[in-house]
């Protein structure tokens, strides 16, 4: 069993930078991969990043591509979701995500554990 807490959301201007963090419980964190999604008003959650076991290994939506950076402390069992030049499309609930299946997180299915989602509100 893997519990997920996220937490590094708030309220920031276009353009500012914002960190995701997502605390893991579990001797097992490495063996997972982490992603994140997001969850806009009135849209369904859609796949953000996806990070390897290991962090060799990660994956962007073209949305987020070269704005975004997921990375992963496995001695500290946290994921990371640095966001840089947020814009107002970014405003959404982001949820990070585990799996031990890479390619279930990257395609967003059948995904073993969710955290609660941290809200994210870019104004423009």
């Amino acid at each position: 069993q893997v519990q997920l807490v996220e937490s590094g959301g708030g309220l920031v201007q276009a353009g500012a930078s914002l960190r995701l963090s997502c605390a893991a419980s579990g001797r097992t964190f490495s063996s997972y991969a982490m992603g994140w999604f997001r969850q806009a008003p009135g849209k369904e959650r859609e796949f953000v990043a996806v990070i390897s076991g290991s962090g060799s290994t990660t994956s962007y939506a073209d949305s987020v591509k070269g704005r975004f950076t997921i990375s992963r402390d496995n001695a500290k069992n946290t994921l990371y979701l640095q966001m840089n030049s947020l814009k107002p499309d970014d405003t959404a609930v982001y949820y990070c995500a585990a799996d031990k299946i890479f390619i279930r997180l990257r395609v967003g299915a059948k995904v073993d554990y969710w955290g609660q989602g941290t809200q994210v509100t870019v104004s423009s």
